[in-house]
């Protein structure tokens, strides 16, 4: 081999290995983004739900992955923003995020979506416990859940005849006391409040062990234990 193309052999060779180490993070079924995808294990992006009762904050499980990219997409580009809880059920829960929430019509919530479904991410280990976060859904065969409407379990036993049902993704840390006050409002005979409660959402990206201080939120049992907080 002359030395032409050893040269030519060696250019060739850092080509290949400098576009292998470009590759970026993995994409989840289309709904992943550079913007909410996890790149640290170390770290979370958790969920503020404001309304005009107060914050609810959630965490996400990266074990639903696509609910999880699809919820943080939506809310990172304020898409629930303005939408309303429009289905209540006092010692059930409250039920919220659809498109359809934001115009004058009543007559249309909780019929929106915004044009797909997701499929279903069942797992045993997240059951309809009080704060529940889980995707609502028509009555389709393959259980898939709405795009965008979602709810919150109210009550305090939980729900769990609709475990494996319908996908759970999250968890709330914090404002138990605002789910039952948006549960307690007077509403129509179709569930829906008489007063509209919209939403807006942030997200709140933090370490994770600054997670668990704050709110006492325990990863391996993605569950909220009070005493891991720290004063």
């Amino acid at each position: 081999m002359n030395i032409k193309s050893i040269v030519l052999l060696s250019i060739i060779t850092t080509i290949i290995v400098s576009l292998t180490s470009c590759s970026g993070p993995k994409v989840v079924s289309g709904y992943d983004s550079p913007a909410t995808a996890v790149r640290e294990t170390g770290r979370d992006t958790l969920v503020e739900i404001g309304t005009k009762f107060g914050v609810i904050t959630v965490a996400l499980f990266p074990e639903t992955p696509v609910h999880r990219s699809n919820f943080l997409r939506l809310a990172g580009k304020g898409a629930f923003d303005s939408t309303t809880f429009h289905r209540i059920i006092k010692d059930f829960m409250i039920q919220g995020g659809d498109p359809n929430s934001k115009d004058g019509n009543p007559d249309n919530d909780g019929l929106g979506s915004f044009g797909n479904t997701l499929p279903a991410e069942f797992n045993t280990s997240f059951t309809h416990v009080q704060g529940a976060l889980a995707a609502a859904r028509n009555n389709n065969p393959e259980k898939r859940s709405s795009d965008c409407q979602f709810y919150l379990v109210e009550n305090p036993g939980g729900t769990h005849f609709l475990d494996q049902n319908y996908t759970v993704y999250g968890q709330m840390l914090k404002g138990m006391e605002v789910i039952h006050k948006i549960a307690l409002q007077a509403k129509d005979a179709d569930d829906r409040p008489l007063s509209n409660i919209r939403m807006w959402m942030k997200l709140l990206p933090l370490k994770k062990e600054k997670v668990t201080e704050i709110y006492g939120y325990d990863y391996p049992s993605h569950s909220v234990k009070p005493q891991l907080k720290k004063p």
